[in-house]
């Protein structure tokens, strides 16, 4: 892993300025009510001017970050020294207040853990081995906890060891916990956003073949009529060489400007037909033409129980959806791919099976997450952000998409299964 991938600085990371603000005053209010308590309540005895300067110092650092700093987001290298300084800032109460036997020495987690839920994993590790480092520390340097010795208590050193390594095995579980939960996170945000802008260009494009459409027909008239007084110029002018050539120049250009009108027009009666009412079994033969022209392998459709025969409407989502996974099967399949569609009253299930080598046993419950990666297959493209925005774009339109390696050709299965009712059938 190198520098730039562990500080992830193409990502250009930050941490909100307003929630560090709020968290560090959260801390220095809480610091200062435990030590008024302590020392002015139940009257124990430890440096109170020391701790007062250096919570005074926390105060003044977030007032410079609250008012002074005037970015509303923090860069990662500026967020992690304002956390580095907190870490020093809570050992050095610490040290004053009893070490690592004061209750509040867990809260030195808690910059590694905000760092591993919004920063950089290297800034994570930085503030995780400060953290570490400042705790080993307090537990063999430290001076008395208030009121120890007017108690006449006392701890073994095994019992301090036994709190440092407490404490750091929660900064490591909780530091892991949010580096997994911050990147599962953003890897799903940014799958979501390449969806939204998968489905934003094709209703687009739908968009455009409407307008196309408008005005080729609005311009149909203008031109036709064009077209008449030419012709009528070239009966009055007759056979003048000084005006026939440019006449027979403008008719041919109309007639051509027609042409193209006409083109316009077809091609979006075809779109119109493809985002219309249609069946499963033609939108399926729809989707196995455009592939078997780019493919040699056999892409066979069978609807001997397709007994329903309904009519669906189409949209963006469900064509791009099924044209994922027989895509898919195509390349990954030996020879053939079998599509099977079975339907009743109730339900409707297409079935997308291929003759390739199945899913790698250890993503096959995985399946439909992005980005994941296989470790026994030797071919892993098609099983990450490809597969999950299908089937995301299925499960919008109520398909519940499974994946096996019981497909009758003994590769890979897809199936995809609709109520009646979710889909709108009309008979």
């Amino acid at each position: 892993m190198n520098f730039s991938t562990l500080f992830r600085l193409e990502e250009n990371l930050n941490l909100d300025k307003k929630t560090l603000v709020v968290l560090r005053w959260i801390a220095l209010i809480g610091q200062l009510i435990a030590i008024t308590l302590v020392y002015f309540i139940l009257k124990l005895d430890f440096p109170i001017h020391a701790t007062l300067f250096a919570i005074g110092l926390g105060i003044s650092t977030n007032i410079f970050l609250q008012f002074y700093i005037k970015a509303t987001q923090l860069k990662d290298f500026y967020s992690g020294l304002f956390l580095i300084y907190d870490l020093f800032q809570l050992g050095i109460l610490l040290y004053l207040t009893g070490g690592i036997t004061n209750p509040f020495s867990l809260l030195l987690i808690i910059p590694a853990i905000v760092s591993s839920t919004f920063l950089s994993m290297g800034t994570t590790i930085i503030l995780g081995l400060i953290t570490i480092l400042l705790l080993v520390t307090l537990t063999f340097n430290h001076l008395p906890l208030p009121g120890i010795e007017q108690f006449g208590l006392s701890f073994p050193n095994y019992y301090l060891l036994g709190i440092l390594i407490s404490i750091i095995i929660g900064l490591i579980f909780l530091s892991y916990f949010g580096i997994r939960f911050s990147g599962e996170t953003k890897k799903r945000s940014e799958a979501f956003n390449k969806l939204q802008v998968l489905l934003s260009k094709e209703y687009e494009l739908e968009s455009l073949g409407g307008q196309a459409a408008a005005a080729a027909h609005s311009l149909g008239t203008p031109l036709a009529t064009i077209s008449v007084v030419v012709k009528e110029l070239k009966n009055e002018i007759g056979d003048d060489p000084k005006y026939s050539k440019d006449i027979e120049l403008l008719i041919s250009q109309t007639k051509r400007c027609s042409e193209i009108l006409k083109m316009i027009s077809e091609k979006k009666i075809i779109d119109d037909k493809f985002l219309s009412s249609t069946t499963f079994e033609a939108l399926m033969e729809e989707i196995i033409k455009s592939f078997s022209e780019s493919s040699n392998k056999s892409i066979e459709l069978d609807c001997e129980k397709d007994l329903n025969k309904a009519v669906i409407q189409r949209n963006p989502e469900l064509v791009y959806g099924l044209r994922n996974f027989i895509g898919n099967a195509v390349k990954f399949s030996k020879k053939r791919v079998l599509i099977t569609i079975s339907s009743n009253k109730e339900n409707v299930v297409v079935r997308i099976n291929d003759d390739g080598d199945g899913f790698p046993d250890d993503v096959l419950n995985l399946l439909g997450e992005p980005y994941i990666k296989s470790k026994i297959s030797t071919n892993q493209s098609g099983l990450g952000l490809g597969t999950f925005l299908g089937k995301t774009l299925l499960n919008r339109k109520s398909g519940r998409v499974t994946f096996d390696n019981y497909s009758s050709l003994k590769g890979a299965r897809v199936s995809i299964q609709w109520n009646s009712k979710d889909l709108n059938f009309s008979s």
